[in-house]
This record gives structure tokens, sequence and C-alpha cells, in this order.
């Protein structure tokens, strides 16, 4: 995946615009920064939280450098490729002038040569409370001085009606970010997702619409195979007897450790249909379709997954799970997908006809589990079935094309030692 800005390595400063977090995002708005003008980060920080249709997304930074100036205000509706904060190199700001105020912090009125300063107001000092009820304002701590929080966290705090004075900040300068505050709401994390952006049917909307293109430009053809999964279930039993609950592995991350191996194999699957021919990618990361618990889905990605192995992919989906319903995700999961995968589980279909996220080329589903009559050396016998399905774009492959690819994905999952 690149960075998602225009920047050479060895900046001497450049402008960091909105990242698309997800081949359906267009658009998006600061809700917090996690950053203080003046402050040297570091490749991989995060900087801020980005307010998608979908989620709340904690965007990282991709060099170092000095924070110099926000560019676009905390709410602002802005489009994919809008600047939003402007960053100098470490070795040229260590050399430059004191940064100029960020947008919300006026800056000091200029003096006339020979003039004299102009008085500066003294510092506020406690004072007792006059009688009466309070009057009403932001919080204040005891000393009178309001508590500095970002204003997601501010928003978060009066909807759980929870008492900011009463919140220890981790932000910069003590203040108290919207982590702080999910940290102290003893609610289902995805409570907290804003109800008039992220409603059920603005999800609905978004998907329809997404979907509708993918429909209507993309030339689908679908394939589907049976999978025998009884030794991949024996042998994730095996590997499960003696770990703990929360160390177990799932058949998800066979399948896309399965995927994962088949697209590197048949590239032709792994990569992005642009303007009027395929560019394959130079790694593999599979995403993983994740429901909400208050509808809709997000599809964050396990980077280079056919180089990890099956526990290390169980980590990454766990992580990736709990972050979807949370709202914390990061940018570095919803960027950079090369094929994706939708995983009914148990309690769902038999099989799923998916609809490729564009401009991907393919996506791959699997349905649930059940038993059915199945051949084994002339027997017939009860086994273990999961359907395997392919969606895949005409211009880039066909039929024949696509019945390799599935038989390579069953062929891993019925020899499991081989994952």
């Amino acid at each position: 995946m690149s960075d998602p800005t225009d920047a050479d390595p060895a900046f001497a400063g450049y402008d960091y615009v909105l990242p698309s977090l997800g081949a359906d995002m267009d658009e998006g708005r600061v809700v917090e920064w996690r950053v203080a003008v003046g402050d040297t980060v570091h490749r991989g920080d995060l900087m801020a939280v980005v307010e998608t249709e979908k989620s709340d997304i904690d965007i990282e930074i991709w060099h170092d450098g000095i924070v110099e100036a926000f560019l676009v205000p905390i709410g602002e509706l802005i489009e994919v490729g809008t600047p939003i904060v402007r960053l100098r190199s470490i070795e040229s700001g260590a050399a430059s002038q004191p940064h100029a105020p960020t947008p919300t912090q006026p800056a000091p009125a200029a003096t006339e040569p020979g003039r004299p300063e102009p008085a500066r107001p003294a510092p506020v000092r406690s004072q007792p409370p006059p009688a009466g009820p309070p009057p009403a304002g932001p919080p204040a701590r005891p000393d009178g001085q309001r508590v500095p929080a970002s204003p997601l966290a501010r928003r978060l705090a009066d909807e759980h009606g929870l008492d900011l004075t009463m919140l220890t900040g981790t932000g910069p300068g003590g203040a108290v970010l919207a982590a702080d505050v999910r940290g102290a709401v003893p609610v289902e994390p995805l409570r907290l997702e804003s109800p008039r952006r992220r409603t059920p049917s603005t999800m609905r909307s978004l998907i329809a619409e997404r979907m509708s293109r993918s429909n209507r430009e993309i030339p689908h053809y679908h394939l589907a195979r049976d999978v025998d999964v009884g030794r991949l279930g024996s042998w994730i039993a095996e590997r499960n007897e003696n770990r703990p609950i929360t160390e177990r592995l799932l058949p998800a991350a066979c399948y896309v450790r399965a995927v994962a191996l088949a697209a590197a194999r048949h590239s032709e699957f792994n990569g992005s249909w642009v303007d009027d021919h395929f560019e394959p990618a130079d790694s593999v990361n599979v995403a993983m379709a994740i429901s909400l618990r208050g509808g809709g889905l997000v599809t964050p990605h396990v980077r280079a997954a056919d180089e990890r192995s099956v526990d290390e992919i169980m980590s990454t989906l766990n992580e990736l799970v709990s972050a979807a319903r949370s709202g914390n995700l990061r940018a570095s999961w919803m960027t950079g997908s090369t094929i994706t995968i939708t995983n009914l589980g148990d309690t769902g279909a038999d099989l799923v006809h998916g609809v490729i996220s564009p401009p991907q080329v393919a996506l791959v589903g699997f349905g649930r589990s059940r038993q059915r009559p199945w051949i084994v050396d002339d027997l017939v016998t009860i086994r273990p079935i999961v359907t395997a399905t392919l969606a895949a774009d005409h211009r880039a492959t066909d039929g024949a094309n696509g019945s390799r690819f599935l038989a390579t994905i069953a062929n891993h999952l019925e020899h499991p030692e081989d994952l």
C-alpha cells in the first residue's frame, strides 16, 4: 500500500491529506486531533480521529515531522484528498522560527517598535462560589479552569452523562480524549457511535449505493465449490485442545490463510481494476467483512496474510473485530486491501453469492458448515461440507481462471497441515 500523500521521504514539509479509508469512502470529517501544533510525530503515530459513514477511524502519520498547522476545522465535512494538517521536517524545524499558532489559538496582537507590550491579564484565582445555583457552562475544575477536552470527547461525555472533571486525560497537556471517555462508559461500545451519522438506515443506504455501483460497473461471474472440512475441523480441535478460550483458533483464520495462499499463486485475482486495465498488488492483503451489532459492516484487512501463520492471522482477526465493534479502527487496517472474504459462519446460509468491492476484482464467500452425504474411496459417508464461492470480475479473469483459483483454496482447506 502506498502512503496517502505524494511526499518524498526526505521532505522539507508537506500537507497530509485526508486518506480514503476504504473504496466506499468519498468524504469524512476530523472529529478529534491526537496531536498538538509543535508536537514531533513519527511514522505510525496516531494523528487524528476521522468520522466516516461507517465508523470513527484513527489515522496514522506516514513520515517523521513536526506538526506546523491544522488546515481544517473540527467537524467540517471534507472530501478525500483535502489537506488536513501541515508538517515540516524535524531537520528544518530545528532551525526554524517558532511555529504559527493554530486556527483555534488566536495569535497575540503585534506591537509597534518602541511601544510597550499590552498588559497581560492577571492569572485567574479560584474564588468562593456565589450563592445560589451554579451558572450553566462548560465543565470546570475546582480552580475554575475549563477542562481541556477534544470536541468528540465532550460530545461522548454529554451523551452518557459523564463529568469531564472526573476523568483523567491522556491527550496533549492532559486533555481528555474520546478514548478516555469510552473507557469510562460501561455500555456496549457500539452505542458510542454518532446517531446522527451512522444510523442503520444511513449505513444501509451507503451499502446499497456502493453495491449498486459494483453491479452496474463490474461484469460479475460466480462460481461455487463444495469443500470437505472434516480434516480441517479435526486439525483445529487438536490445536485448541490445551489452549485458553482467548487463544483458540477458528475456521475464519484458516479461510483467510487459504485464500491468501491461493491469491499469491493466482495473482490475477489479487489487485485492482483501474481505468481499463488490471493492476496486480505487491502484497496479499485480505479484507474480512465484519458485521456490526447495530447493522451494516466494515472490511478491515489482514496485511500480507500469505506470509503470516494461522495463529498470527487469528490474533489479528480478534483485534479487527474488537476494533470494528468499538469504533476504534485504524486507517492502516482500512486502506490497501487487495481481495475480500465474507464468512457467514455456522449460523449463516449454505452459500453466498457476493458482490465485489471495487476496485478489487474478486470476493470469496464461505457458507456454514453442514453435514452432507459425501463419497470417500467409493463409499458414501457423512462429512462436514462448506461451500466456497467466488465472485470475480470478467474483465480481469474468466471461469477457467476462477475454477483453478477455487480448487487451490479447496486443496489448502482439505490439507490443513499445509496451512
